[in-house]
């Protein structure tokens, strides 16, 4: 009997010590949850973390072209972020002749690197609680208050050129922060692994577990000769950062703490729970259907032509992105029975303070009936968004609207269409089209619906329909005005009224001005009003909860602002008897290996040094070279390229994705289920080092050993 005790305490006592950690958050540096960090293991301050006043770790850390994350790690401005992120560039630079894509890109010297026009970073330098600015006594300011006391605030600051600052609502509009950031214009592509490392598995392994992906590439800042920012020049010089990022290739260890800087996008922690019922059941499977549709059109394109495998590379990548979230998002959110947790929570608070449920009996009422609504909103921004010639249309709708009411055209606005002319495929895109417009078709209350709308049903006839018209198209560019394709000269066009004529005859043109419409009249003022209720609401629910659950540590829901999460090193166990262990490690990626595929082949300089057992420093107690790794942190879209920190502030790893089973964590993290999955240092450097051949960039590195 005693012997049977002792064994089950071995066993049970692991598991308790393995969810140690309680919370998880995205938490504004300023305000950081130290006594739990410490708990799980953080040997340095807060202060070490974020610091207006000397250099720390937020000096190393930059919002990547406004979407992703990166780290400054070498003290000539060397820059690690994704491979997904830096994508778009390394696609830019490519060509048939040197498709980067497939064989990757490493500069040898400084004046090898690549320029990216239009590409830029910021630096947070300072952070303040400016509430009592905009608010001032009445919490209940209006927005036109609001914005007048924010524009006030922002001509307060004292900024360089070079600087800017972004005053933003906190905690659904009860506290507002600013953040005062600089930002560079010359960042130019340094190192780019081929497609086979830093896309490997690709769409099949994409948000899944275990992966085997080395989703990293490598950018460097260029500033002028006062080490300032400045637009593109060849006089610039690399940036000399006030702090860098030490890169430790120490091995992992499970429970091991860790911590994630960087600029996650948006999530909804604090929600009702039949906000969460209404995702899972009714909005997230719209979204799915249309992609769906769209990335099945797509693949067997791309599988079959490398031109339009390069051309549609990075929008598949895009659209496929957050069509696996959502999957996985109403999967975990069933799983982790997050609206029952809910209620049992709305049930507590109510029980706590009784003033609480008409709040939430009110938000029930609310969006139950923006239901049918909000529907059709997430039918119709997918259908937009999926069909690129509609949203070309849409796009071409606008300026002529805006030249009509004499307002004048950015060349934003006009760069904005060629570019989305610069990847497209008129024949391919009405393929996709013809199979949306059925599905909207078929999925919509008919009374949103344009008039007649019921000849867009089939499938097949949709697609001769739009055979024909794409042959007669202005926009779909297989017909030309004045000798002119659209997209060749469209700042001038758009001025002119014949073309306007023209344009406003196009059938696809037509088609997207009938959706608009339709959409404008019968859908897009009710839902705007319900969810302007929903918000409102929402903010004094906000305000309800923080101020009756007093054992509860409250973080604002991520909006794009540099935040701060953290966890341990961990494995999972995400269905019965399904047990993943924390680390990937190179044999994985043989284990994958299919010769030839568009997912699964590997470089074979790659195979050769696996065969060889060329690892260097960059093997770990195995034997083998790590790649990849899980832990318990708190990330969402936008943490892509966030540097992975170990105790001591050094970078472990590069976070690029999270585990399937827990992509609901941006409505309901839960420390038991949610991994976010990081490529290892050690595989980074190897590639670097080993692979590309590229020692000089390891060499302006601080390695940690």
């Amino acid at each position: 009997m005693i012997k049977k005790i002792i064994l089950l305490s071995a066993i049970v006592m692991p598991a308790v010590a393995a969810f140690a950690q309680q919370n998880g958050g995205m938490w504004i540096p300023t305000e950081l949850n130290e006594q739990e960090m410490k708990e799980l293991g953080m040997k340095i301050s807060a202060k070490d973390i974020f610091n207006p006043n000397k250099p720390a770790i937020n000096d190393a850390v930059v919002h990547f072209n406004g979407g992703c994350t990166g780290e400054v790690i070498s003290p000539r401005g060397l820059l690690l972020t994704n491979h997904h992120c830096g994508y778009g560039q390394i696609q830019a630079h490519s060509t048939l002749e040197h498709d980067y894509l497939t064989e990757g890109f490493w500069a040898k010297t400084t004046s090898e690197e690549l320029p990216n026009p239009g590409l830029y970073v910021d630096f947070i330098t300072d952070i303040k609680d400016v509430t009592s600015q905009v608010l001032g006594a009445n919490k209940n300011a209006s927005d036109a208050e609001i914005k007048r006391n924010i524009d006030r605030l922002k001509e307060e600051f004292k900024l360089k050129p070079y600087q800017s600052v972004d005053i933003v609502p906190m905690y659904y509009g009860n506290k507002y922060y600013a953040f005062v950031k600089e930002t560079f214009n010359d960042v130019r592509l340094v190192g780019a692994p081929p497609s086979g490392i830093g896309k490997f598995g690709s769409d099949t392994d994409n948000w899944v577990w275990p992966r085997h992906s080395g989703d990293f590439s490598m950018f460097r800042i260029y500033a002028d000769k006062n080490n300032q920012p400045a637009e593109y020049s060849k006089d610039n010089v690399p940036y000399k950062p006030k702090y860098f990022l030490p890169i430790s290739i120490k091995d992992k260890k499970e429970n091991q703490f860790t911590f994630v800087f960087g600029f996650p996008g948006r999530t909804q922690e604090y929600l009702p729970s039949i906000a969460i019922d209404k995702i899972v059941n009714e909005i997230d499977p719209a979204r799915i259907a249309v992609r769906d549709v769209a990335l099945k059109t797509l693949d067997e394109k791309m599988r079959k032509d490398d031109a339009t495998r390069i051309k549609y590379a990075a929008k598949y990548a895009s659209v496929a992105n957050y069509w696996k979230k959502w999957i996985g998002e109403v999967e975990g959110l069933k799983k982790s029975k997050a609206v029952q947790k809910r209620q049992q929570y709305e049930a507590k608070l109510i029980s706590l303070n009784p003033n609480i449920k008409p709040t939430i009996e009110t938000l029930t009422k609310l969006y139950e009936e923006q239901s049918p609504y909000a529907v059709n909103d997430a039918y119709y921004g997918e259908m937009f968004r999926n069909c690129q010639t509609l949203r070309l249309a849409s796009n071409l709708m606008n300026l002529v609207a805006q030249q009509e009411k004499g307002k004048s055209i950015s060349g934003e606005q006009i760069d904005y269409i060629d570019e989305m002319y610069r990847n497209y495929d008129a024949m391919l895109d009405a393929k996709v089209m013809a199979k949306v417009l059925a599905l909207y078709q078929q999925k919509n209350n008919p009374n949103f619906l344009p008039q007649g709308f019921s000849k867009f049903s089939d499938v097949q006839k949709n697609m001769e329909t739009l055979d024909s018209w794409t042959s007669l198209s202005l926009i779909s560019g297989q017909k030309t005005f004045d000798g002119k394709v659209i997209y060749s000269d469209l700042s001038k066009l758009i001025k002119n009224p014949e073309f306007v004529k023209a344009l406003k005859a196009d059938p696809y043109y037509q088609l997207a001005s009938e959706l608009r419409a339709a959409y404008r009249a019968n859908v897009m003022k009710s839902y705007n009003d319900l969810q302007e209720k929903i918000d409102h609401y929402q903010k004094e629910y906000m305000a309800e909860q923080m101020a009756t659950d007093k054992q509860k540590k409250f973080f604002p829901d991520a909006n794009s602002t540099l935040r701060v999460s953290y966890g341990q090193v961990k494995g999972s166990n995400p269905r019965d008897a399904v047990y993943y262990g924390y680390q990937t490690h190179l044999g994985g990626i043989m284990e994958k290996y299919i010769p030839g595929d568009y997912e699964f082949d590997v470089p074979q300089k790659l195979i050769n040094l696996y065969n060889s057992k060329d690892y260097g420093v960059y093997k770990d107690k195995t034997g083998e070279v790590p790649v990849n790794f899980t832990a318990t942190n708190h990330t969402t879209g936008g943490n892509s390229g966030s540097p992975v920190l170990d105790a001591y502030g050094n970078l472990m790893g590069l976070n690029f994705d999270r585990q399937w089973e827990g992509t609901m964590s941006d409505i309901n993290f839960d420390p038991k289920l949610c991994r976010n999955i990081m490529v290892d240092t050690k595989y980074i450097l190897f590639v670097i080092d080993k692979y590309a051949n590229a020692k000089h960039l390891v060499n302006e590195m601080k390695v940690v050993k």
